[in-house]
């Protein structure tokens, strides 16, 4: 087997704007960083029709609708329309940010995109060759854009027929040879369709370059244009009318899909939102519908919940809720001829087990080509997984959680009585230790079959002699099977330490929050960080137990991305407290900054690690990401 070798890729610096107050990210109008409504007074009605009618009743059958969808675990999401075949370069010149949204960065006008939309032939289109590049990378489910902002339908529609695939020179129904693929072999299949941005019709949120609409670049009547300019409704009513809820029925009744992804709801009110998923509830009740159609910061409409685009970090989400990560090959979801930063396939592996073990489906995005070929790059990291997955599906595929508390080695999925290790850092010496692991074992092997015969249990947990794992591959999985179910209550907040782990990382993420909550970041590399720090009551603390001491190297990443901020802190770990300082005066990056903080010994048992602000510049703390304890 390969060797993982998981790493974070830089950010490249000419995406990136400097002012003197906050940096920006050209790639900001991509995605919006709260995809949800503010419900307000013109919401209500809809509000209640839905939660005291045809809402609540959808929601009787929401475990039923969903369960295919839990045990499939693992998807396939492909980004493909007109604008592959531009591979994010128009007229000679580069768009930023994602290839898909081409059309807004370079204003290209309405006419002009449906032009060029018409030589349209993807003549290496195949159905079957998609299909089964999913299926032998072990995935389970297909979501294909129908329709994405561009306004521009995949397939040919009756509505709004002169923007969809029957005014382009290809004579065939992809949509249609992809459904009968999935159905050919066994995977579930789905449309993305972008109910609430749409760059092709006068009435739609979106262009502001053709048309005077809001919900575009130059947020004409600001963000919530809904509430400062009610008499505008009647415009975006009339899309949802003519061609959002027609197109979904559509859709619907001529490819009976399994699940719909939406997108961007922000862009509509929640009434508007509310409005197309009754239509999919009246069309269809047995569709399994995403987290991003119909959402307040409180509530999700939808079956599941999902997280941002990109996602490297996972944050906790409540015990039990159903959520759906969506990572891409690059860092663009539609194909683009100048990215070339396509992540390694551990990457992929690591961020599958980690959804995993945290109770999350991964659907997996690449961007085929404008000629309906996939980029080679795509198609090695998929075969890389097929790779993988043929010996260690089982370990990722319908399995949940464990009721074990965090380990500094990796994390750990369940199915039944069994247990599954994915070990991605390996123990310097000794053993690998499960720490919290107290029931009895019936066996401990390598998921490749291979038994380990000499081990042993503790107070501390599960011991399994690291040179009993013959095995060197880094993606290693350890199958523990057990004689009984793990019923003893644990801390969800316990995490374990190990002087003999390379690499201890204390996320803060996973940290228990003092004083007034903070909020999470979306997750995306060096993203995974707390943001609202901005009382000296507040703090974060992380309750750790040592399983072997010793004197750690001590560091702790942040990220500064506002002038100005910083302060005094303290870090108390285990009664040894270490005062350290930004700089205010510093410089703001959108990059990760790491402050090495000396060296501690930590004892053998339960430590309480915590940080703390002495004093606070600007509105807020910087952000911090995690704290790492390293091995001396």
């Amino acid at each position: 087997m390969f060797k993982i070798k998981y790493f974070f890729l830089l950010m490249l610096s000419s995406g990136i704007l400097f002012s003197s107050a906050q940096i920006k990210n050209v790639n900001e109008g991509n995605e919006a960083s709260n995809m949800f409504n503010d419900a307000t007074a013109r919401d209500k009605n809809a509000i209640v029709e839905a939660e005291t009618g045809w809402w609540k009743q959808a929601a009787l059958t929401r475990e039923q609708r969903l369960e295919k969808w839990k045990v499939a675990s693992f998807g396939m999401f492909v980004h493909w329309g007109v604008y592959s075949q531009y591979g994010n370069i128009w007229k000679g010149r580069p768009g930023g940010g994602y290839a898909e949204h081409l059309m807004r960065v370079m204003k290209i006008p309405r006419s002009e995109y449906l032009d060029s939309a018409r030589r349209f032939n993807p003549l290496k289109f195949d159905a079957e060759e998609w299909v089964l590049l999913a299926k032998n990378a072990g995935m389970r489910y297909f979501i294909i854009t129908a329709k994405h902002h561009d306004g521009f339908a995949m397939y040919p529609s009756a509505f709004s027929s002169d923007y969809s695939l029957s005014s382009t020179a290809f004579k065939r129904d992809p949509l249609a040879e992809l459904a009968a693929a999935c159905h050919k072999h066994g995977l579930l299949f789905g449309f993305y369709y972008s109910h609430a941005f749409d760059w092709e019709h006068p009435d739609a949120p979106g262009n502001d370059w053709d048309y005077s609409n809001p919900g575009g670049d130059k947020l004409l009547g600001g963000t919530n244009w809904f509430d400062k300019h009610p008499e505008w409704l009647t415009k975006a009513r009339h899309y949802v009318d003519q061609k959002a809820i027609p197109q979904i029925e559509e859709l619907i009744q001529r490819y009976h899909p399994d699940l719909l992804w939406f997108d961007t709801p922000h862009k509509l009110p929640l009434s508007e939102n509310l409005r197309i998923l009754k239509a999919i509830r009246t069309a269809d009740p047995n569709i399994i519908v995403n987290g991003r159609l119909a959402r307040t910061e409180e509530k999700n409409y939808g079956d599941y919940l999902n997280t941002a685009d990109r996602p490297e970090e996972y944050y906790p989400v409540a015990s039990g809720a159903y959520w759906e990560a969506i990572p891409t090959t690059n860092e663009s979801y539609g194909y683009s001829s100048t990215d070339k930063s396509h992540k390694p396939t551990a990457h992929f592996i690591k961020l599958l087990a980690k959804a995993r073990a945290m109770g999350g489906n991964i659907l997996m995005n690449i961007g085929p080509k404008g000629d309906g070929s996939i980029d080679s790059a795509d198609v090695a990291i998929l075969k890389g997984l097929g790779y993988w997955m043929r010996g260690s599906s089982g370990s990722v595929i319908d399995v949940g959680p464990s009721r074990l508390p965090r380990q500094p080695w990796g994390v750990i999925t369940q199915r039944k009585n069994t247990l599954y290790l994915h070990v991605f850092e390996r123990p310097l010496r000794n053993d690998l230790i499960v720490g919290g692991l107290i029931a009895k074992v019936n066996s401990v092997s390598l998921l490749s079959g291979e038994t380990i015969r000499k081990y042993r249990s503790d107070k501390d947990g599960l011991h399994i002699p690291i040179d009993q794992i013959t095995s060197q591959d880094d993606d290693l999985v350890v199958v523990v099977q057990l004689k009984d179910t793990i019923t003893n209550p644990i801390n969800p907040d316990l995490m374990y330490v190990d002087h003999n782990i390379n690499k201890n990382r204390l996320l803060t993420f996973y940290a228990k929050q003092i004083g007034s909550p903070m909020k999470f970041g979306d997750g995306k590399r060096n993203r995974y960080y707390v943001t609202g720090w901005a009382s000296l009551s507040q703090g974060l603390r992380w309750e750790t137990n040592v399983l072997n001491g010793g004197r750690f190297k001590v560091a702790i990443r942040y990220v500064k991305d506002v002038a100005g901020t910083g302060g005094k802190l303290g870090l108390n770990l285990g009664g040894k407290k270490i005062d350290f300082t930004i700089d205010p005066s510093s410089s703001v990056s959108l990059h990760d900054n790491q402050l090495e903080l000396g060296t501690v010994v930590l004892p053998k048992g339960k430590q309480v690690i915590e940080l703390s602000a002495h004093t606070i510049a600007g509105a807020e703390m910087v952000k911090f990401l995690e704290v790492i304890l390293l091995p001396e």
